[in-house]
């Protein structure tokens, strides 16, 4: 039974080092970019913390005007959760909503239906039109906002006219109502509205801009005193603080799928990309046909060749490939010479006893020359390139 033997092989694969070289830049990018966003995160965390919160002594929370409001014996109480909220609406209770903008469509309905009936005092801060038209009827408010902060009131409430001049400027509103107060105009719109209720008793008070709430403006212009008697008109203050964690404001029908989420426009944008993208590639697909023979532009020498094969090996150190090419090729030059096939050169079984009773020599030299380990170093390469050609000079000789 007769066995070919099998060259060695190297591996080829980078090393550790040359893919920390390649990738080096692309993680110090990520790392970067990583960093930036944690910078922009903790930055905008830092002056977002307590925004309107009660609790919050930071530049844009409302500490201060709680316990100014606590001195003149209006308690406040933070709620989080809109069953909160509905059960606190009562006719001597306050209640304002810090961003009315972050309650669904479904939660606002359901806390306009408790304000309307509780008789007390709402008080909408800087509401959009995602809200406004939902928790006060019949208010709009205006997509241009007001270019000035200070604005004076301008109207017959009683609050306004006692504060004077106040930082209302913000989103600007138009009503329906004949008997709202519209106060603190902008360019002929309100930026502050006060609607009765129809039952009589309660109001509502839409707030286009929150500066006369946070502790940093409180003490300007009249912000202290609009905020005290907007917000202290009734013995107690609910301060709800909507969350979008909010579990008990969510119900069964509002559990939608991925699919159902997501606008239509982006679906027919989805279409419209998969039928460029197969467009594409129709369009930049190889046609199949017969195969054709060309021409090389340029004769290129076998010795060029050798050098480059050879420049390769030397670069990925692959000298077990280098040295099985060297032996292989001897082996074939040897076979016809010793009188054996070309077929049967690598067969050690068959070529080197031909060898041997040829040059009488020993055939354990002969094998490890022919059929032995690759080489250690570069010496050791030259060194049986040498050898190699002289066994082959000495086969030749007659």
């Amino acid at each position: 039974m007769t066995t070919e033997a099998t060259p060695p092989t190297t591996s080829v694969s980078p090393t550790t080092r040359q893919v920390w070289t390649r990738a080096r830049g692309l993680v110090l990018a990520l790392v970067l970019l990583l960093a930036a966003g944690v910078t922009i995160a903790l930055i905008r965390s830092d002056t977002r913390h307590g925004n309107l919160d009660p609790r919050s002594p930071d530049p844009q929370g409302s500490r201060a005007v709680a316990e100014l409001l606590a001195d003149r014996g209006v308690s406040t109480r933070v709620v989080t959760t809109l069953d909160e909220a509905r059960a606190a609406a009562a006719p001597d209770t306050t209640l304002l909503v810090a961003v009315p903008d972050l309650l669904a469509p479904n939660r606002q309905d359901r806390l306009h239906t408790a304000i309307a009936e509780s008789g007390g005092r709402t008080v909408l801060v800087a509401a959009g039109s995602a809200s406004v038209e939902r928790l006060a009827p019949g208010v709009t408010a205006d997509p241009a906002t007001s270019l000035e902060s200070t604005l004076s009131p301008d109207c017959d409430l009683p609050a306004a006219r006692r504060a004077g001049n106040a930082d209302t400027g913000g989103i600007r509103y138009t009503t329906t109502h004949l008997e709202a107060d519209q106060c603190y105009p902008s360019e002929r719109l309100a930026t502050l509205i006060r609607v009765p209720h129809p039952s009589g008793g309660g109001d509502t008070v839409v707030l286009g801009a929150p500066d006369i709430l946070h502790n940093e403006h409180l003490d300007e212009q009249g912000n202290a005193s609009l905020a005290l008697q907007l917000l202290g008109s009734r013995p107690h203050l609910v301060w709800y603080l909507p969350s979008l964690s909010d579990a008990s404001a969510t119900q069964p029908d509002d559990e939608k799928t991925l699919f159902e989420l997501l606008p239509s426009g982006w679906l027919w944008g989805t279409l419209q990309l998969f039928i460029a993208a197969a467009l594409a590639a129709l369009w930049r697909a190889r046609r199949l046909g017969p195969l054709v023979t060309e021409k090389l532009p340029v004769a290129i020498r076998a010795s060029e060749t050798v050098e480059g094969r050879a420049r390769l090996y030397r670069k990925a150190n692959a000298r077990d490939r280098a040295a099985a090419a060297l032996r292989s090729t001897t082996r074939t030059r040897l076979a016809p010479l010793a009188g054996i096939p070309v077929a049967q050169a690598h067969t050690p079984e068959a070529l080197l006893p031909a060898l041997s009773a040829r040059l009488h020599a020993d055939g354990q030299a002969l094998h490890s020359l022919l059929f032995g380990p690759p080489p250690s170093d570069d010496a050791a390469l030259i060194a049986l390139a040498d050898q190699l050609d002289a066994l082959e000079r000495e086969v030749r000789r007659p």
